[in-house]
């Protein structure tokens, strides 16, 4: 239904809000549902459907797009939608949650008044000061563009202003606590790292095949089926594991060395890597994640007491989040400023700035490039995504030097 690009953006914005909720409120009611020591299990059925959801759209995400446009590929999940928002509303227990005296007695205005409005308008905006100043500054306009320096300055005047009145306020969206005490910590802060390196290599993979191999975007999307099966096996495999032996901390390390390994093998592919490698390569990352993300949910669970768990829950799920935007903020960037440099290194000939202009604007344009030009273009694109991909090892190291000396309990067991 979208007319303009403002509309659009509108639109997936309120697709966000709701995705954001939904996943949120299914881990806090599995949490409440199921036992710590049998959550593994549980959370090896969500991950076999997220698996199974995310094969599905990446194989036919790409050929509805080429048949049917980009409107048909949205229309097309309406029905999926509607079937889940029925399937919830019959199954979700009324009386789930907490219960206080103090809450059953607060209006519907009260319990609106009580959530914590005013950090997450400043985390919001923030965020997307943040993300504004890095994806125009060296891409768009220049690093001293008066946007680019404001953008970045209002991001940091907010996030010093957020910080100490999340300390303050009762029902803090970023509970402070949280961050400050040992080992929620480092698994929060790992888990924010980690998330930025699955989602530079998830948004910049598909630009890689594309690109590089010059494949279809329905192409591109095959390609990408192999990476979510490894992720569907590996946090199937891991809620079993972990159910079974009752620790944390192995698949924790399995995931994040399997995380590391991947975004530097994907930073060594090229032009002349066959496919099936880049694959492999690829898919090591999604492997990490589906040995890392259920096992440091379980953990933040099993270090949290009950009354926190929901808080605790929706903390990780905010920082993940939260990485995500900066994985495909701070990859484009790199890329996007990477890439202009190996393009003005390599791209010659008097109409140079011409095929710049062109090949920055559609990646679909390189294919119609004459031989030199197309060879000289590729060759800045593999260049700038395998800096692109390395920036993901980076984030995924730093995930595993917060995790190497951690203490995580025995499932049942706080001690």
């Amino acid at each position: 239904m979208a007319q303009s690009i403002g509309s659009f953006i509108a639109a997936r914005a309120l697709c966000g809000l709701g995705a954001g909720g939904v996943f949120s409120m299914g881990m806090i009611l599995s949490s409440d549902l199921v036992r710590i020591e049998y959550r593994g299990i549980y959370q090896s059925y969500v991950n076999l459907c997220l698996g199974t959801g995310g094969s599905l759209g990446l194989a036919f995400g790409g050929y509805l797009c080429d048949q049917v446009g980009w409107r048909g590929a949205f229309f097309v999940q309406l029905p999926f939608i509607f079937v889940y928002f029925i399937v919830a509303a019959w199954t979700t227990p009324a009386d789930l949650g907490l219960k206080s005296q103090h809450k059953d007695q607060m209006t519907v205005f009260q319990l609106i008044k009580s959530i914590d409005l005013v950090g997450s308008a400043l985390l919001v905006l923030s965020v997307t000061s943040l993300i504004m100043g890095l994806n125009l500054g060296g891409n768009v306009l220049s690093w001293s563009h008066p946007l680019v320096i404001s953008s970045l300055v209002v991001s940091v005047v907010l996030a010093l202003v957020f910080i100490p009145y999340e300390r303050r306020v009762e029902r803090a969206v970023m509970p402070i606590s949280l961050l400050s005490k040992e080992p929620r910590a480092s698994l929060i802060f790992g888990n924010f790292f980690g998330s930025i390196a699955c989602n530079t290599m998830i948004f910049n993979t598909p630009l890689y095949f594309q690109a590089v191999k010059l494949a279809s975007p329905t192409d591109s999307g095959l390609r990408l089926v192999a990476s979510t099966i490894a992720v569907t096996i590996s946090s199937v495999a891991t809620g079993f594991i972990i159910t079974w032996s009752k620790r944390l901390k192995p698949t924790v390390m399995i995931g994040d060395v399997f995380l590391l390994i991947g975004g530097y093998a994907a930073s060594r592919i090229g032009v002349d890597t066959p496919d099936v490698v880049a694959m492999i390569c690829v898919s090591l990352t999604s492997l990490g994640q589906g040995f890392a993300f259920p096992s440091l949910m379980v953990s933040v669970l099993a270090t949290s007491d009950q009354e926190e768990q929901a808080v605790a829950t929706t903390t990780l799920g905010l920082f993940r989040n939260l990485g995500s935007v900066m994985g495909v903020a701070t990859s484009s960037w790199i890329f996007q400023n990477t890439l202009v440099y190996q393009l003005e290194e390599r791209v010659t000939g008097p109409d140079k700035e011409a095929v710049i202009q062109l090949v920055r604007k559609s990646v679909h344009a390189i294919a119609g490039l004459d031989p030199l030009h197309k060879s000289q273009v590729i060759g800045a694109y593999a260049s700038a995504l395998r800096l692109t991909f390395l920036s993901a090892a980076f984030c995924a190291a730093l995930m595993l030097i917060m995790h190497f000396r951690l203490r995580l309990p025995r499932l049942g067991s706080k001690d």
